[in-house]
């Protein structure tokens, strides 16, 4: 799968990254948001577990801080052997957005 194309997002001072991860069972959920949290400009972290398969675990990963840089996000989880499948969410600027649910969004 490999890493996403680097033009598909800014790579630093990201307020909010949501992250769909493949990861294998070792490390925790515990070890790899305390490595995620311990980044420069990452407040905090929240991984959430989607589904468990035979060797691996696929993780929803968010992160939110005053100046997340993608490319240290992925070099930690690459060093814990995960695999980013896709950037979910993106928030970047001044001040974090949340999202706007409108008539479109009740199919």
């Amino acid at each position: 799968m490999g890493r996403p194309p680097r033009s598909r997002v800014d790579l630093t001072d990201l307020k909010r990254l949501v992250l769909d991860v493949l990861k294998p069972h070792k490390p925790s959920l515990i070890e790899m948001s305390r490595r995620l949290s311990g980044l420069k400009g990452v407040d905090g972290v929240a991984c959430t577990l989607d589904e468990v398969d035979q060797d691996t675990e696929s993780v929803k990963v968010t992160i939110e801080g005053s100046a997340v840089n993608y490319e240290s996000v992925e070099d930690t989880l690459r060093e814990l052997g995960a695999v980013i499948h896709s950037i979910d969410l993106v928030a970047t600027g001044k001040r974090l957005v949340e999202d706007v649910r409108t008539g479109q969004d009740h199919r």
